[in-house]
């Protein structure tokens, strides 16, 4: 096995050489309206991958308002003066390329990968749609109904996506994070036109936004073209900062739901510290070797086994702009109980905390980690989302300091923070129960 796990790293290292290799330096630049701009050239495909990152999601909405950043994100394919009705789609599309978007808590992004030789066609649409989008009464009545549409088959009709929107609302009581992403039905069926349209203005302005593009391109070329098109948009007033800090927990908290599935689920959370904390790296590995692969613990006891899970898992959101959830979760097999499975889940986290990682768990997880980050590089549209990433957080240059860091954790670090985070009395636990 470790002989296996050498040769893995060995040609992790090796394409990663060759991914260096093939990627020049970014050429970072801010405009005088405060634009964001970072450009990396990559020659080996005539392709592009142009991203625009906006500062805004969820956690920037205000309670009765949610879900209009989403909301937004649909709006914003709806056509300008300049380019009209389902235009930005319909023409890249005609160039041969892909676009799309998704909102999170914190961001909201959209991208477009072209061929390279199309790359003034996508800075002349996404500059025009940063300041001039219509946001007409009658689109977004329209498309009111398919955002209500969009909820109701992920939420409401999704029983994994229904307790977890159960879990965060209980998790958050101050923080803007326990609200869902898509928003309340409620806040989704009266969002007006006036709201969506300040909320436009508040939060689409060069200052709020990052552009990132690799490719095969000129990068000092392309950075004048972007100047032309996007230097010319207003920088805009300073958005609102998110004041809101969630005040420590004192107490296990707890939902139980009924709901039409095949079988129950368990999630439990534990607030954690985001990437501004040491804690973050070690948090980072425990996600890992928890829940990465077949060979991670989870899938390993509860899965393979002892076979009282049909699936388990666990996520860390390193990117998070404020703390967050570390999330468990489980589904048990067919005649297994939901409080059977709450318990097997909970003996994992003890077991973490009375008994150091092994030496193979925590060097496959480093590999693992490693290998996902180096094999990132031989796509230009997943290097320029890290590159955004990682500016959204700090600075990109971060990203090139993020492997050393994670080398450095220790099966002690790993052990230190589950004892420091998973408590009893800390945890947020949901658990939904079929109903017929």
């Amino acid at each position: 096995m470790r002989a296996f796990l050498v040769a893995l790293v060995l040609l992790v290292l090796a394409a990663g050489g060759a991914a260096a290799q093939s990627g020049e330096r970014v050429l970072a630049a801010t405009l005088e309206n405060g634009l964001r701009v970072l450009l990396q050239e990559d020659h080996r495909s005539p392709i592009v991958s142009f991203q625009m990152w906006y500062r805004v999601g969820s956690r920037n909405e205000a309670r009765g308002a949610t879900g209009i950043a989403h909301f937004l994100e649909h709006m914003m394919f709806k056509g300008t003066p300049t380019h009209g009705q389902g235009q930005f789609a319909r023409l890249v599309e005609q160039n041969g390329g892909q676009d799309n978007a998704f909102t999170s808590q914190d961001v909201t992004s959209y991208y477009v990968n072209i061929a390279a030789d199309r790359i003034d066609l996508v800075i002349e649409l996404e500059s025009d749609r940063m300041h001039n989008l219509k946001l007409d009464a009658k689109d977004i009545a329209s498309e009111r109904e398919v955002v209500i549409e969009e909820r109701r088959t992920r939420t409401e009709d999704d029983p994994g996506g229904f307790l977890g929107e159960e879990v965060s609302s209980i998790a958050f009581r101050s923080h803007p994070y326990g609200a869902p992403i898509i928003g309340f039905m409620e806040d989704i069926k009266r969002i007006t036109p006036e709201e969506i349209r300040a909320f436009y203005k508040t939060y689409y302005m060069p200052s709020n936004a990052i552009l990132v593009a690799v490719g095969d391109f000129k990068a000092p070329e392309v950075l004048a073209k972007i100047r032309a098109k996007f230097g010319k948009i207003p920088r805009g007033a300073t958005p609102p900062p998110v004041l809101a800090v969630e005040p420590p927990q004192n107490g296990e908290r707890r939902v139980v739901v009924a709901k039409q599935a095949q079988l129950p689920i368990v999630y439990v959370g534990y607030h954690v510290p985001n990437q501004t904390s040491a804690d973050a790296f070690p948090l980072e590995m425990l996600s890992t070797i928890l829940s990465e692969g077949r060979a991670s613990r989870l899938y390993k006891r509860l899965v393979y086994e002892r076979q009282l899970a049909l699936e388990a898992g666990g996520d860390y959101n390193y990117f998070s702009q404020d703390p967050n959830l570390f999330w468990f979760w489980a589904t048990p097999m067919p005649g297994q109980t939901a409080e059977a499975m709450e318990k097997a889940l909970l003996a994992e986290m003890e077991t973490l905390k009375k008994e150091p990682v092994t030496d193979e768990e925590l060097q496959r997880a480093k590999n693992q980690v490693e290998a996902t980050f180096v094999f990132q590089e031989d796509s230009v549209h997943r290097r320029a989302a890290l590159l955004a990433r990682f500016e959204l957080i700090g600075v990109y240059a971060d990203k090139d300091r993020f492997l050393e860091r994670l080398r450095a954790v220790t099966a002690a670090d790993v052990q230190r923070v589950a004892r420091a985070y998973f408590a009893d009395d800390r945890k947020n636990v949901g658990v939904l129960l079929p109903r017929p």
